[in-house]
């Protein structure tokens, strides 16, 4: 058996097991593999042949490892195991509460102190609220003045 088959079936091996690390999540126990087949191909390499020749097997893990590792990424991202879903409000996905919007502007008093997160009751129903960062004790008069997400952002009522 020629000398070189035993690193190149190592390094084979290593860029084998990296692949798999990518779509098979180990906790990183698939890359300790890999690095112990290439390091083990390197070592191989830097005891049976001459310098010149590892100086070349490194540098080619060099520039062949990164690409490797792109181009499993790439094929990743068109992969079965990957999620291709996107979803949009088209489908009837969204983001935020649409009733949400209906409190704008309406009134009510805080419950807790806001400081400057802190609940409320606007309208009649418990809410979750936030002020601009002021703070707000309890039992204030509170008005709503902007939506923003899922974010109720109340001010005393006063200073509207």
């Amino acid at each position: 058996m020629s000398a070189w088959i035993l690193p190149l079936v190592f390094q084979i091996l290593g860029i084998f097991t990296i692949v798999i690390e990518v779509f098979l999540p180990s906790m990183g126990l698939l890359s300790v593999a890999a690095l112990g087949f290439i390091g083990y191909s390197l070592f191989l390499v830097f005891t049976g042949f001459p310098i010149s020749v590892f100086y070349v097997v490194l540098g080619a893990d060099l520039i062949l490892l990164p690409m490797v590792f792109i181009l499993v990424f790439k094929l990743l991202a068109v992969s079965p195991l990957s999620l291709k879903k996107n979803l949009s409000a088209s489908q009837g996905v969204v983001s935020q509460s649409p009733d949400l919007e209906n409190y704008l502007g309406s009134t009510g008093r805080s419950i807790t102190t806001l400081r400057p997160s802190g609940t409320a009751i606007i309208d009649g129903i418990r809410l979750d609220v936030v002020t601009d960062g002021e703070f707000i004790e309890a039992d204030a008069p509170l008005k709503v003045s902007k939506v923003t997400g899922n974010q109720i952002i109340v001010c005393r009522q006063d200073n509207v």
